[in-house]
This record gives structure tokens, C-alpha cells and sequence, in this order.
């Protein structure tokens, strides 16, 4: 199963979370990558990845409510 259908498969609500704990996970790694303390540096590219497919998901439901 692959992470867009997995997130398909939450809630509003749990998206949201999601959204907001991925946001501020890649806050903390970008002031750590400004004092040159970062493991992963590959982490920043997936935490932008992925929360740009929580906002599709959210967005095409929002859209499925308007015309609906």
C-alpha cells in the first residue's frame, strides 16, 4: 500500500494531526541543519513530500464536499 492511500484512509482530523507533527518535525530539522547537526538530511525532502500529500488529500476532499 502506498503513503497516498494510506493516508486516504484517515480521518480529517488525523490528517490535520499528521500535517501539524510532520510541520514541526521539519522545523526542528531545518534550524538543526542550520547548526550543522543533521543525521538524515534526505529527512527534510520526505517530511515536504509527505506533507504535501496530506494537503492533496485534504484538499480533494474538500473539493469532493463542494460539488457534492
Amino acid at each position: 500500500m502506498n503513503a497516498a492511500k494510506k493516508l486516504r484512509d484517515l480521518t480529517v482530523e488525523e490528517l490535520q494531526q499528521q500535517g501539524a507533527d510532520w510541520r514541526s518535525e521539519l522545523v526542528n530539522l531545518r534550524i538543526r541543519k542550520s547548526a550543522s547537526q543533521i543525521e538524515q538530511p534526505s529527512r527534510i525532502r520526505v517530511l515536504r513530500r509527505s506533507i504535501a500529500r496530506v494537503e492533496t488529500v485534504l484538499r480533494e476532499r474538500a473539493r469532493k464536499e463542494t460539488v457534492a
